[in-house]
């Protein structure tokens, strides 16, 4: 179902498609770019185009932010070179008229990929693991909560008493999720239009919650999948006056929405199945065991590319199918990380870790990172652990905070050398800035807490 150059041409020429979105993905995870009458993409566009540097230097806000090494106002903010690659291109079924590209994010004068873009963080990882004759393979599921409100209304309210999308939790319910099938049909056929390989669709453990499923790729593929998924759920929403988020945390009485990443090695030409040892315990490979000692031992210092905002830690709370601590346990949903698919070629391990609210490219170049550690390092896993995880003593924490996961962040020897100091010191600064803006904000549960009784 891929769709080539030649066909956008043809589809140009006839008139079906008259808009190209040419998107870069930010340090958030969001697309970001330019709408490019499809006939001058044709014509020239597709070679290159530019876009301000200060796209990867910038908060959830748009700020630009001090501090950066590798952008500022000293340095007048210059530009970056947009490179379309021409293997994601597709036709976005949901927007009339419309294809899109992925851009690699390239240094305006060497044309060298610029080392803290997204994208290129993880082809960094994909390459180390290729080298060593491996091939990732990852899916990543997204958790959501649907709303009947549109965005603007949304915001006009101030957020508040907003209308969910249903009244009860609707994990794995059918006549509730058919109420919202006009959102939810329309996500997963849109999706499909896009050449992205849909599974299904779910409700999850809240009321108005949902989840898509779609099907395993590389671990650069799922990438790119997982960044426009989405962006096109937002869009299919809005499109039908409803709104979408993917905070981690949206309400302290609501469960938290995840982004579970399942993780799993293959040889490069993609038929055998690395992490399958028909004779190893549970059917795990050494190779596997290796990769997931690896996830372990670094687990804190890689919380901040699953969990990279304040909100994201309200999340790690005990009975809600979050978990608080990162150890591994065989099909365990209380683990941080659990063993899927045992005893069969489709073995993998699941991180829980992760929010939905997470960048997909760094996730999983962080958990890559990790893992070919332990390979490298031939690091022996740990006993599974069995049993409620939540009240589990003794065992390894998920970090409680930004702040302890930006500690950790900034002080991986492993991460510093798989992603180069420069590229962790401009993430840890990202890090820092999210605290400092939390630190000198008022809420409104301090003023209701303190308003007369302080």
């Amino acid at each position: 179902m891929s769709y080539s150059f030649e066909e956008l041409k043809e589809d140009v020429a006839s008139g079906r498609i008259d808009t190209v979105l040419a998107c870069q993905v930010d340090m958030q995870g969001r697309l970001m770019g330019k709408r490019f009458h499809a006939q001058y993409f044709v014509d020239s566009a597709w070679k290159e185009t530019h876009s301000c540097n200060y796209l990867l230097a910038t908060d959830m806000e748009m700020e630009t932010v001090p501090g950066y090494k590798a952008t500022s106002w000293e340095k007048g903010y210059g530009d970056y070179t947009m490179k379309p690659d021409l293997a994601t291109l597709r036709r976005i079924p949901w927007l009339e008229g419309t294809a899109l590209v992925l851009c690699d994010v390239l240094d305006h004068h060497t044309h060298e990929e610029v080392p803290h873009s997204p994208r290129a963080i993880l082809k960094k990882q994909v390459a180390r693991l290729e080298a060593m004759g491996f091939k990732p393979f990852m899916a990543s599921e997204l958790e959501f909560f649907l709303f009947d409100q549109s965005y603007d209304d949304a915001r006009l309210s101030g957020y508040r008493d907003l209308q969910l999308a249903s009244g009860y939790n609707e994990d794995y319910h059918i006549f509730q999720t058919t109420k919202e099938e006009d959102v939810m049909r329309a996500i997963r056929n849109g999706l499909q239009g896009a050449d992205i390989p849909v599974e299904n669709s779910k409700g999850e453990a809240s009321a108005g919650q949902e989840e898509i499923n779609v099907r395993y790729a590389d671990a650069l593929t799922m990438a790119d999948r997982h960044a426009i998924i989405k962006n096109g759920c937002k869009e299919i929403a809005w499109s039908r006056g409803k709104a979408i988020t993917f905070l981690a945390k949206w309400n302290y009485a609501a469960a938290g929405s995840s982004s579970h990443i399942h993780q799993s090695l293959w040889s490069l030409d993609g038929k055998e199945a690395l992490f399958y040892d028909k004779e190893g315990r549970y059917g795990m490979s050494e190779l596997m065991r290796q990769y997931v000692a690896g996830l372990l031992a670094h687990a804190s210092e890689i919380t901040y590319f699953l969990a990279p905002y304040i909100n994201s830690y309200k999340r790690f709370m005990a009975g809600t199918f979050a978990p608080t601590k990162a150890i591994w346990s065989k099909d365990n949903r209380t683990a941080g990380y659990r063993l899927c698919g045992d005893e069969t070629k489709a073995i993998r391990i699941e991180c829980r870790v992760g929010g939905s609210d997470l960048n997909p490219y760094l996730a999983f170049a962080a958990l890559i990172a990790a893992g070919i550690s332990g390979i490298e390092n031939k690091m022996e896993l740990e006993a599974p652990f069995v049993g409620d995880a939540y009240h589990g003593k003794d065992v390894r924490e998920i970090p409680h905070t930004l702040r302890a996961a930006t500690e950790a962040l900034t002080e991986s020897k492993m991460l510093r050398e798989a992603f180069g100091e420069e590229v962790i010191d401009h993430y840890a600064r990202t890090a820092r800035w999210e605290q400092e803006e939390y630190d000198r904000r008022v809420t409104d549960w301090e003023v209701a807490r303190g308003f007369e009784r302080a």
